[in-house]
C-alpha cells in the first residue's frame, strides 16, 4: 500500500463534498448515532460503484455520453431535492430532543442514493485506483488488488466522515435554546447541496 495512494486518498475523502454534508446534518440534527449510521450509508453507497468499475459497466458509462449524462443529471436532481427538502422540511434539520432516534433505514437510504447518484464515484474508481494496481498483475492479482485499495479507501471514508459527524453531534446541544441559529444552518446546508449540484452539472 503505497503512501502516494493513502494520502491521495485521504485528500479525496477529507474535501467537502456530498458525502461530508450529509453525514455534518445527520449529526447535527439527530446526534452520534446518526452520523455514524449516515457515515456507514455514505460509504456502503461506494460499493455499487466498484462492483461497476470490476464488471465495467464503468466503462461502458465512461464510454456512452449519453448513459453518463443520464446518470449525472440523475444525481444532480437529487442533490436538488434534498436542498428543498431541508428548507421545506424542518424534520430534514431539527434538533430533537426526544430519546427516539431516526430510523437507521432513512438515514442509510438517503445516504447510499447520495452516492449511488453519484457518477463522479466511479470515474475515480476507473481513473485512479488502477494507477496502483502493480504491472504485470495476472487477472486474479489485479483483481485482488483493486479489492484491497478499495477496501482502504473505504475505511478512510468511513473513519473522516464519522469524525466529521462526531464533530457535529458534540456541538448540537449548543443550538437546542437558538431556534434562529438551526434555521441558518439549515440554509447554509441547502445552499451547499444547490452548489455541489451545479459543480457535478459542469462536471
Amino acid at each position: 500500500m503505497s503512501i502516494a495512494f493513502l494520502l491521495t486518498s485521504l485528500v479525496v475523502v477529507v474535501t467537502p463534498g456530498t458525502g461530508v454534508v450529509y453525514t455534518l446534518a445527520a449529526g447535527l440534527s439527530h446526534g452520534r448515532r446518526a452520523s455514524l449510521v449516515a457515515a456507514f450509508a455514505c460509504t456502503l453507497g461506494i460499493v455499487p460503484h466498484l462492483i461497476a468499475t470490476i464488471t465495467g459497466l464503468a466503462a461502458l458509462l465512461h464510454a456512452s455520453a449519453v448513459a453518463y449524462e443520464t446518470v449525472k443529471y440523475l444525481g444532480v436532481g437529487y442533490l436538488l431535492y434534498m436542498a428543498w427538502a431541508t428548507l421545506r422540511d424542518k424534520d430534514a434539520l431539527t434538533v430533537e430532543t426526544e430519546s427516539e432516534p431516526r430510523p437507521a433505514s432513512r438515514v442509510i437510504l438517503s445516504g447510499v442514493l447520495l452516492n449511488l447518484l453519484n457518477p463522479k464515484l466511479t470515474m475515480f474508481f476507473v481513473a485512479f485506483l488502477p494507477q496502483f494496481v502493480p504491472a504485470g498483475e495476472s487477472g486474479s492479482g489485479s483483481l485482488g488488488a483493486m479489492l484491497r485499495l478499495s477496501g482502504v479507501f473505504m475505511a478512510l471514508t468511513f473513519v473522516v466522515f464519522a469524525a466529521y459527524g462526531m464533530c457535529a453531534a458534540a456541538v448540537r446541544h449548543r443550538v437546542l435554546a437558538r431556534p434562529q441559529v438551526m434555521t441558518g444552518i439549515r440554509r447554509v446546508f441547502a445552499v451547499c447541496f444547490v452548489g455541489l449540484s451545479a459543480r457535478l452539472a459542469v462536471a
